[in-house]
């Protein structure tokens, strides 16, 4: 099981707290990016640090507590702030070189009227050196909602979810284009740091992020009131899908047409990989609707394991045939029961038995 940190006070002081007694997972991090930015980008940790400093004074403007709490980690891990922001950057970074290369994964979220519960979920998949860098934070910050995520040691945001109802999962999308905006780590912190599901698209519209990516997004009120989307950001503007039935899917291929006027998608295997994951879950869930099953974790848990079209699957393996820069695997796997306030978590490839509550 990973690490797990208890943070509290502001936003320095989450940072301070993140970067001391996170440390190893931090330089984890720094260790692992420095690699990849080079040995598939041919990006240097020098080239990277100017790179992230592009996006500083979007940052600065956007949300000054970002800043703080970066410069928190940096002085509790007892390495310099560029080298966090890098890694607060390093998807944005990715897109930057020859052969660009970003993290994979299928999410998934079913709420009422088809499920009891409102419960969104995802596989991370990505290089496995960065298990050891993985934590779980646990923040209690002034004037937010609380909020449980798991992260890369050094990033402030992620995957997770907030005392006020909201979660967010994270499926990378590779593309040709990007701007000097908000990272998209930050912007998933910044969903995780809002009390309505209004307040967390207004901090992610506009053009406001750098890159591209989908934000699977779920929020839930209360008596069966709630909602999920894929909401789609780029530099160009934001998409939003939701289902009326409460199921919704998203691996990694741009699906809106609005953004592809815009940006070409660089997945070279959208229809082998992508794709098929997409339909894959979609099947999975449908089957359990006509069949007029329950929907609950253990559905979840079933889905996430899924071995069809190995080593492609949602329940993802190194494919050898893959270009090295592309070779991923299911790093984690997440459940968060929006309603209930639970988190089950997998660390490795899932099977239904061996997620626990964290």
């Amino acid at each position: 099981m990973i690490k797990k940190l208890q943070l509290t006070g502001s936003p320095r002081q989450i940072g301070e707290m993140h970067g001391s007694q996170g440390k190893e997972e931090v330089i984890q991090s720094l260790e692992t990016y420095e690699s990849l930015f080079y040995g598939y980008s041919q990006i240097n940790w020098k080239d990277a640090r100017e790179i992230a400093l592009e996006h500083l004074p979007a940052i600065e403007s956007y949300n000054p507590d970002f800043i703080e709490e970066m410069e928190g980690v940096a002085n509790g891990a007892a390495v310099d702030f560029e080298d966090i922001l890098v890694l607060n950057t390093r998807s944005e970074i990715a897109l930057t070189g020859r052969n660009i290369f970003s993290d994979g994964c299928t999410a998934i979220a079913v709420t009422p009227p088809t499920s009891m519960d409102t419960i969104i979920g995802q596989n991370w998949d990505w290089k496995i050196a960065q298990t050891k860098s993985l934590l779980l934070l646990e923040i209690e910050q002034e004037n937010k909602p609380s909020i449980k995520m798991i992260t890369e040691g050094g990033i402030i945001g992620k995957i997770g979810f907030n005392s006020a109802g909201i979660g967010v999962c994270l499926n990378a999308l590779l593309t040709n284009r990007k701007s000097n905006q908000i990272p998209i780590h930050l912007g998933l912190r910044s969903v995780l740091n809002s009390y309505t599901l209004h307040e967390a698209v207004a901090k992610i519209n506009h053009g406001q992020m750098a890159s591209a990516a989908n934000f699977l997004v779920a929020s839930h009120e209360g008596e069966g009131q709630a909602m999920a989307a894929n909401i789609e950001v780029s530099p160009f503007g934001i998409d939003f899908s939701a289902n009326p039935e409460g199921m919704v899917v998203h691996t990694n291929h741009i699906c809106s047409a609005a953004l592809k006027k815009h940006l070409t998608d660089m997945n070279e295997f959208i229809f082998e990989d992508s794709m098929i994951r997409k339909s894959r879950a979609e099947q999975l869930i449908y089957s359990k609707v006509r069949a007029k099953e329950m929907i609950d974790e253990q559905c979840f848990k079933a889905w996430l394991s899924d071995r069809f079209n190995y080593p492609n699957s949602i329940n993802s393996h190194v494919n050898i045939g893959a270009p090295e820069h592309r070779q991923m695997e299911t790093v984690f796997s997440i459940i968060m029961n929006l309603s209930k306030q639970e988190m089950l978590l997998c660390v490795g490839k899932p099977t239904v038995d061996n997620y626990l509550a964290v």
